[in-house]
């Protein structure tokens, strides 16, 4: 077991931290297979090591069911910060897939004309506040 340290999705690749410690283990988009648009930083996950040429690397993952839907570790939902003032600001590519995966998570009934104009709003919302670059 352990946690996704950092995604890539653009680049397909990413790191995840073993439960037990340990050396992070290098994960590639196409050892996630279909599942690879659902992992995110602090996802649980299940893997298998092996050593590759560059060190660990994990030869087959599995997202748990119960991981797909729970809150990320790191997450706002899940993390209680001292307000500073400051806020990360994204892209809109980033916040739009955030938008989206949260969407077709918590509703899964909306249709994708429902997820694109509620997407279109909180984005217009996010840049008002400035939570997006511009």
């Amino acid at each position: 077991m352990g946690r996704i340290l950092r995604y890539d999705d653009v680049r397909g690749y990413g790191f995840i931290e073993p439960a037990d410690g340990g050396d992070d283990v290098f994960v590639h988009a196409n050892d996630l297979g279909a599942a690879r648009h659902l992992v995110r930083p602090g996802m649980l996950v299940e893997y298998d090591v092996e050593q590759g040429e560059r060190g660990p690397k994990v030869s087959t993952v599995r997202i748990p069911d119960s991981a797909r839907t729970a809150p990320v570790v790191g997450s706002p939902a899940t993390v209680k910060r001292e307000d500073d003032g400051m806020c990360d600001v994204l892209t809109t590519a980033e916040f739009t897939a955030e938008v989206t995966e949260l969407l077709i998570q918590r509703v899964p009934s909306m249709t994708g004309e429902q997820i694109a104009q509620a997407r279109q709003h909180l984005a217009e919302l996010a840049r008002g506040h400035g939570w997006l670059e511009s």
